[in-house]
């Protein structure tokens, strides 16, 4: 009696632990689960695009900013006299520039109305002494008795006088023939300062930018770490003063190739953080990574060989959030999660 007893419990020990792992296993369908998986968010070097002294710090370890927030200001008088010399030099290259358009404007209108005025007082000129030559001619064709000493005299000084006024006319309109030249020098000499203009007004930008650059602003929402800067420091270009961690994460997680079947963008997933195992966080597939972590590493892996041996590999799934979690939690890249995908749904 006891003996058929004890083999009823036994059997009904075995019944119930068939059916746990049953529904284990029913539960367990279609979830993929890996804990090689971490946080990411957005990092971004705090480093100044201009040299100088560190004149005012308001960065301290682990601090929140907001986007537009200054991490530090570097000394500005040398920007600011740069500015100052470069504004100068650019109103000094625009008045320049502006004569010189002027002026060319000018010439382009005065060089071809002489050169007609000169070949008009050319052709006068000529006229008047040809008809002096002849009345001297006539003139001396005449008996003294005809005409006067005195009305030779004076048909000489004038055939003489108009000759050189032809003589003077001509070379005016040789200089006056010089018009496209003129019109091109007064032309090369505005496209030479309009340049000089340009190039005083790019150095007037760069000074402003340079200026501008001496605060140092956060271009996002974040939360400063590694902070390596003190007030008074002289910082160069491109120097590594500290990190911007972004408030907006993500999950890298690295899934065997042999869990991907099923595996679809936008299924949902569930997430657990070490830090905070009572937490339970809702998120989605965002992409499934072209190809395996070890393929892109900075050694990727040579299988050419004859002693090659299969190893299942790692693929990078990057999973997002519904809902980012909590600001006041002290989350931050690299920390390590659990994400659990669940392949039955789409």
């Amino acid at each position: 009696m006891s003996l058929s007893r004890s083999k009823l419990t036994l059997m009904s020990v075995i019944v119930i632990v068939v059916l746990a792992i049953a529904q284990y296993v029913w539960l367990a369908r279609g979830q993929e689960s890996t804990d090689d998986a971490t946080l990411n968010s957005h990092t971004v070097t705090i480093s100044p695009k201009v040299a100088g002294y560190v004149k005012v710090l308001n960065m301290t370890d682990n601090q929140r900013v907001k986007a537009g927030d200054v991490f530090l200001e570097i000394d500005p008088t040398d920007y600011l006299i740069r500015r100052d010399k470069a504004r100068a030099a650019y109103e000094a290259a625009k008045a320049a520039a502006s004569a010189s358009h002027s002026n060319m404007e000018t010439t382009n209108i005065s060089a071809p109305s002489n050169r007609d005025a000169a070949q008009a007082q050319v052709e006068s000129a000529s006229a008047n002494w040809e008809k002096a030559k002849h009345d001297l001619y006539r003139m001396q064709k005449l008996s003294n008795e005809a005409r006067s000493q005195e009305q030779l005299d004076l048909a000489i000084a004038t055939e003489k006088s108009l000759q050189s006024s032809l003589i003077d006319a001509r070379a005016r309109l040789r200089t006056a023939e010089t018009a496209p030249k003129t019109m091109a020098a007064a032309r090369a000499l505005s496209e030479q300062l309009s340049a000089q203009l340009n190039q005083a007004k790019a150095d007037l930008a760069q000074a402003d930018n340079d200026l501008a650059n001496t605060k140092l602003l956060a271009n996002m929402d974040g939360i400063i770490t590694n902070r390596g800067v003190e007030q008074g420091n002289y910082v160069q270009v491109g120097q590594q003063l500290g990190s911007l961690v972004g408030t907006e994460f993500w999950i890298t997680a690295n899934y065997k190739e042999t869990q991907l079947e099923h595996m679809r963008v936008g299924q949902p997933v569930t997430v657990t953080i070490d830090a905070f195992p009572e937490l339970s966080l809702k998120a989605k597939v965002d992409s499934i990574q072209a190809g395996t972590g070890a393929y892109f590493s900075a050694f990727p892996p040579q299988n050419a060989t004859g002693n090659f041996v299969k190893i299942v590999q790692r693929v990078p799934v990057k999973i997002v959030f519904d809902t980012q979690p909590d600001g006041l939690l002290p989350l931050g890249p690299g920390m390590s999660v659990i994400p659990t995908v669940n392949t039955l749904k789409h």
